[in-house]
């Protein structure tokens, strides 16, 4: 460094800070299998996919996330007793409309709920997340109308 005219100049590169848009943002189409997978393990992880924190370039105000494929989530787990103790809170809207379900009663009804349900508790509140929340597809069995799209297979244990 040096001083000049009672200004510091730097006799080095200056770096900006690189904010994501779409030019540099590359989506992705990721599969995850999702059996024998604990649910909150397993969405902490896809939540942080779809948001894009994985990536080099995160922006936390832009979707630089990737597309997530979830199969067979009929066949996750929970740990513990939260199978049975677990409960899910729902309202009609109408007096007296509060409705209770365990998650093994959402599983056998709809499988998909369950981690769906996991995930959207972990993505921001704003029309980012709602936005966010559109780029999860999760589907009960193996199969998957994405093929055209040529998924990557991961396995969530292997992300950091």
């Amino acid at each position: 460094m040096r001083f000049t005219n009672n200004k510091l100049k730097m006799n080095t590169l200056s770096y900006r800070t690189i904010s994501a848009n779409e030019k540099i943002v590359k989506k992705e189409w990721v599969l995850i299998d999702a059996e024998d997978a604990v649910v909150g393990r397993l969405s902490s992880v896809v939540a942080r996919i779809l948001r894009g924190k994985t990536k080099p370039y995160y922006t936390p105000h832009f979707d630089c996330g990737d597309n997530v494929i979830i199969i067979n989530a009929d066949k996750v787990r929970f740990t513990g007793k939260k199978m049975t103790d677990k409960v899910y809170i729902r309202h009609t809207g109408y007096p007296g409309g509060q409705r209770f379900r365990t998650p093994r009663e959402v599983l056998k009804q709809q499988p998909r709920e369950v981690l769906e349900h996991a995930i959207r508790g972990m993505l921001p509140k704003t029309k980012l997340g709602d936005k966010l929340y559109r780029n999860l597809h999760v589907y009960a069995g193996p199969n998957h109308p994405h093929e055209g799209q040529q998924p990557k297979l991961i396995n969530i244990n292997e992300i950091k």
